[in-house]
């Protein structure tokens, strides 16, 4: 059974900083594609960033790319996402998912506001 745990989320002012982690487990973590999504208020579920599993290549949404960072620790089953130079439309629910897999974990808050 797929599960997924996200954390890191939390409240930060604009041009800060957070890094959310997300704990993998059901599934050989390293076979697969990891994507983080997110969701804010009011709005669709959106890719934010991806990483391949066996060079760990990434790609990123336009409207992240060069302050967010896409990692994975196969040894730890863990998927992490930087996020730099936070800004209010960056405000959303964080979600990570395994490519081929339908679960969904919890999800974690990220709140950019001063």
């Amino acid at each position: 059974q797929v599960q997924l745990v996200e954390s890191g989320g939390g409240l930060v002012q604009p041009g800060g900083s957070l890094r959310l982690s997300c704990a993998a487990s059901g599934f050989t973590f390293n076979n697969y594609a990891m994507r983080w999504y997110r969701q804010a208020p009011g709005k669709e579920r959106e890719l934010v960033a991806a990483i391949t599993s066996v060079h760990s290549s990434t790609n990123y949404a336009d409207s992240v790319k060069g302050r967010f960072t896409i990692s994975r620790d196969n040894a730890k089953n863990t998927v992490y996402l930087q996020m730099n130079n936070l800004k209010p439309d960056d405000t959303a629910v964080y979600y990570c998912k395994a490519v081929s897999f339908s679960s969904w974990g919890q999800g974690t808050q990220v709140t950019v506001s001063s």
